[in-house]
């Protein structure tokens, strides 16, 4: 999608355990997530070959974030995407179960 500016944006899609994007029908980047408890477990992080590098799974984390700080719950980064993300983020570290780092 192109936006006013000329450059190319994705939307951001949103279903229960899962925050994704999608291209021409395709899943190009996912998380897939469980809730229980008032916590989100991160299992699962996905870019397609054809996207990687592109900062699409950091973009679809600060998703995953927003998403726990509007409900109030927190994070317990189970994939090692997830918890790499927030080694190097410790500015989310009030979001982890039990201060992950």
């Amino acid at each position: 999608m192109w936006n006013i500016y000329g450059e190319y944006t994705m939307k951001f899609e949103f279903r229960p355990g899962k925050f994704y994007i999608e291209e021409n029908n395709e899943t190009v980047a996912e998380i897939i997530y469980t809730v229980g408890y008032n916590l989100i477990s991160i299992n699962h992080t996905f870019v397609s070959p054809n996207y990687r590098n592109q900062g699409l799974a950091g973009k679809l984390m600060l998703q995953v974030i927003n998403y726990a700080q509007e409900k109030q719950f927190l994070i317990n980064p189970v994939c090692s995407f997830a918890k790499n993300f927030f080694k190097k983020n410790p500015q989310y570290d009030y979001l982890l179960q039990n201060n992950f780092n």
